[in-house]
């Protein structure tokens, strides 16, 4: 179900967005410019409470948030935010597989110790908003070939990557080196 389309400023810019619902999942769509039969930027953006709201230097999750919605504000575009926090295990595992990683282990590695999966998102209510705002094609901000992949066997339009910049520091080094050696995201220089 999808709630109205509101304005909604942010300190990008004046936005438009709506809500979406997902079983009890409540997911914010926010998108900017004219969208309806364009070519338009898309970010699928998973919650990440940690790096989204504090700033968190464990990952890179603010970070491509913040640059997304820049680039979006300059252009136009869709944000989809959804409410899958730690690639869909839920903040209390992913504060578990932080202890974990603390240790000495990577994401992944972290996950499977816990019993969980290594990535457990789903895209099909991005695939709905981005039907419902109804672009010409889709310029996908990712590096995750498995996002890109999950838009191109749905939409019935052409998808395009394009690179995901974030900070790399001392601190997310390791979950980013992560994400490229074992679950294969596209470097973003590639």
């Amino acid at each position: 179900m999808f709630s109205n389309i509101i304005d909604l400023p942010t300190k990008f810019g004046l936005f438009k967005c709506f809500a979406i619902t997902e079983g009890n999942k409540e997911h914010l769509i926010l998108f900017k410019g004219d969208i309806e039969n364009k070519e338009c930027l898309v970010r699928i953006h998973s919650e990440c409470l940690t790096g989204d709201l504090f700033g968190s230097k464990k990952c890179d999750c603010g970070d491509q948030l913040d640059n997304a919605m820049k680039t979006i504000s300059k252009e136009s575009g869709i944000l989809i935010y959804l409410r899958q926090e730690g690639r869909g295990i839920g903040l209390f595992n992913k504060i578990e597989a932080y202890k974990l990683q603390s240790e000495g282990l990577d994401t992944v590695q972290a996950n499977i110790e816990l019993g969980l999966p290594i990535d457990n998102r789903k895209y099909t209510v991005a695939i709905k908003a981005i039907e419902k705002l109804n672009p010409s094609k889709v310029k996908l901000i990712t590096n995750n070939p498995d996002k890109l992949k999950a838009l191109s066997d749905a939409l019935s339009i052409n998808v395009e990557r394009i690179p995901s910049y974030s900070i790399q520091e001392e601190l997310n080094k390791k979950y980013i080196e992560t994400k490229y050696l074992k679950m294969n995201h596209i470097r973003r220089d590639t």
